[in-house]
């Protein structure tokens, strides 16, 4: 396994173990303090899995004042805060320290207010995804951000990571379906930021912890917005003869000013593999599958469907075929949503990894990952937001194989270069973390990252929060950066 660099290891708090554990047994119940290391093996990565580090104890408060206690216990003392949801994560987001108390919002699972009224759910951060909508479904209300773990993956971590899904394109990733939080800072003060109405004075602070990975605040609530049922919904199943065609379809779709629910594609590897695995009934025979989702009235979805069906026909399409009903539209998106365990079906290990590029250089950036792909002799499956630009290369690789993690995470980071060099971004939803941490240097000059650096030190003055996460520590990244200017061009 490849070396993580991470922070300096603070020995005395190794050394004051069992004080640390006492204190927190006054703040919280003493059942909510781990400390066994068989206790502790369980919070030693996230979903991520190339990264194994056991903490020094485990807290799982159960309210926020205890929250704000214990943290403010954490700043005075110097030892290290590491905020954890369901770890579903995918960018070693919640990998822990050796000398840090990983801080669980496990507990922080209650559904606080369902106001139909205001169109929105108050919720503690360990609610998962799926939960909010099963909770207001039986009024016609759903709620929109949608990823592939939200059967598991919690609000909290969402909001954290700013996760997206498949409709993304329509209505947003999570930053623009939540309407306010409540933080607690790194001194143990609690704040609110917005609330449930569309709009509030003064900073967007709001917007700063949406995507903020943990490294400002640990959220202990949070107000979703919740909307209503679309009158009739219809996703069209494409087959194409190659990548540029489908590439095309979707550029064709949304120069045609047509604003699908989701539009999402996946390569031949993951269309056999998905099929494989969830029996979804897709074209074996095609390169490239396109699903797109429309919704709203009936009138304007069947509209919207022929104008969809007509593109895809003026791009080559070999096959094409619309829902006739909703269990029929759940079978199509039944493959996409098993991508990653129909992956794991095929590889020992997989490595998934998480740019976003301008759409237009969809078929572009495709080869470049498929010239990768033979350059390192590991194959990958691609499944991607085509609607906005969202890449997920799932690389295949065995971790008993000597050398084999290494070449995966190369590619990796070769495939988020090229995304930046075509005017792409680093992450789409999954974050930075770890895994793309020394690569901050790709798109950001030293003056950039010191900005940011700033923020989180007006928040955060000993950089107790999630420290080794996000920006760069290797010395070399850090000179390099200043280098280059934005974006590396």
């Amino acid at each position: 396994m490849t070396q993580l660099v991470m922070p300096k290891i603070d020995k005395k708090i190794l050394s004051n173990k069992e004080t640390i554990v006492k204190k927190l047994k006054e703040i919280t119940n003493s059942n909510n303090v781990l400390s066994h290391e068989s206790e502790l093996i369980p919070y030693e990565t996230d979903a991520l899995t190339a990264y194994k580090q056991i903490p020094l104890v485990v807290a799982l408060p159960e309210t926020t004042h205890e929250v704000s206690e214990i943290l403010k216990y954490c700043n005075n003392e110097k030892i290290k805060i590491v905020p954890r949801g369901a770890g579903t994560g995918l960018s070693g987001g919640a990998l822990p320290l050796e000398d840090s108390i990983v801080l669980n919002l496990g507990k922080f699972n209650k559904i606080l207010e369902v106001d139909f009224g205001n169109r929105c759910v108050v919720v503690q951060p360990g609610v998962t995804n799926l939960a909010i909508t099963k909770a207001v479904q039986h009024k016609g209300f759903y709620f929109a951000p949608d990823p592939s773990s939200q059967i598991i993956s919690s609000i909290g971590g969402n909001v954290a990571e700013n996760s997206g899904g498949v409709h993304s394109l329509k209505y947003g990733t999570t930053t623009n379906n939540i309407l306010g939080v409540e933080v607690v800072l790194m001194d143990g003060t609690i704040c609110r930021f917005g609330g449930k109405t569309y709009d509030s004075e003064g900073y967007d602070l709001l917007g700063l912890i949406s995507g903020s990975e943990g490294l400002l605040g640990v959220i202990t609530e949070i107000t979703v917005e919740i909307k209503k049922n679309p009158q009739t919904v219809k996703a069209a199943l494409i087959g194409f003869p190659t990548i540029e065609d489908g590439g095309n379809c979707v550029s064709s779709i949304i120069a045609g000013g047509i604003v699908a629910a989701g539009m999402e594609m996946m390569d031949k590897v993951l269309i056999e593999a998905t099929d494989n695995f969830s029996k979804a009934g897709y074209p074996r025979d095609a390169q490239a599958l396109l699903i797109v989702e429309l919704d709203g009235t009936k009138s304007d979805v069947d509209e919207l469907i022929n104008k969809v069906s007509e593109i895809a026909k003026k791009n080559n399409a070999t096959s094409l075929k619309i829902s006739n009903n909703e269990e029929e539209r759940l079978k199509f998106w039944a493959g996409r949503k098993a991508a990653f365990p129909a992956c794991a079906a095929m590889s020992p290990d997989y490595y998934c990894m998480d740019g976003t590029i301008p759409r237009g250089r969809l078929a572009e950036v495709l080869k470049e990952i498929n010239r990768l792909s033979k350059k390192y002799d590991l194959p990958v499956a691609n499944a991607f937001h085509a609607g906005d630009g969202n890449l997920h290369p799932i690389i295949m690789y065995d971790a008993n194989k000597e050398k084999s993690l290494e070449k995966a995470e190369e590619f990796g980071a070769d495939i988020l270069k090229y995304c930046v060099k075509v005017g792409g971004v680093l992450t789409g939803e999954h974050g930075v973390g770890v895994e793309k941490r020394e690569l901050m240097c790709e798109m950001f000059n030293d003056n950039d990252i010191q900005q940011q650096l700033r923020i989180k030190k007006a928040l955060d003055y000993n950089s107790l929060l999630n420290p080794g996460k996000v920006y760069p520590i290797l010395k070399k990244c850090v000179e390099e950066g200043r280098a280059r200017v934005h974006r590396g061009e």
